[in-house]
């Protein structure tokens, strides 16, 4: 099955094609804008991005929204997260704003959202992922991207999300338990 994946970003086409290996996943066509993400939730912004997917397709699509919360910060940057640090979306820039405004050891939350729209069967569906770790001493590792270098999951102590194979981040990631809950609704079991 064809699955057009609601962005431009590399990485997310990368880690979506590994977590589901029987799709074909396809990215947005060079040119095509994307939608704005005006809502409330990560699951609302999910559905803007499929939706305009679908639309843009013509066949089924996924969009994922994703971040991360910080107790310390109740909850910020959450939906805000890919442009905390201000317009252009700057990786480095919003590591270094999570750097500066928290402490080693503060709880953070990945939260992703994937919703799936089907324009054929009007079907619309939203599944979330979750994982749970702390602010690393000091951002670390080359892989992954975004908050990466400063996460450590709590299934992996000592180690940060980027200092994880990609094998191992798809086991434990807000991305992967998202991924695997969509896989249980398209019916892969």
């Amino acid at each position: 099955m064809r699955l057009t994946l609601a962005t431009h970003n590399e990485h997310k086409l990368s880690e979506f094609a590994r977590l589901l290996p029987g799709y074909e996943i396809v990215g947005l066509p060079a040119g095509s804008e994307a939608p704005t993400e005006d809502g409330d939730s990560f699951a609302a912004n999910a559905l803007i991005k499929a939706r305009a997917g679908a639309a843009i397709s013509g066949s089924p699509a996924v969009a994922d929204d994703s971040g991360i919360c910080v107790e310390s910060l109740a909850g910020a940057p959450g939906i805000l997260s890919a442009r905390w640090a201000g317009e252009p979306c700057d990786d480095a820039a919003n590591l270094k704003k999570l750097i500066e405004q928290t402490e080693p050891g503060d709880r953070l939350e990945y939260i992703c959202a994937i919703a799936y729209c089907d324009p054929q069967g009007g079907v619309e569906r939203v599944v979330e992922g979750s994982c749970l770790g702390t602010r690393a001493a000091e951002p670390r590792g080359s892989g992954g991207f975004g908050y990466d270098p400063a996460f450590e999951p709590l299934q992996s102590p000592g180690r940060t999300m980027a200092e994880l194979s990609g094998e191992e981040k798809d086991q434990i990631s807000h991305r992967g338990n998202a991924v695997r809950e969509l896989s249980l609704l398209l019916g892969d079991r």
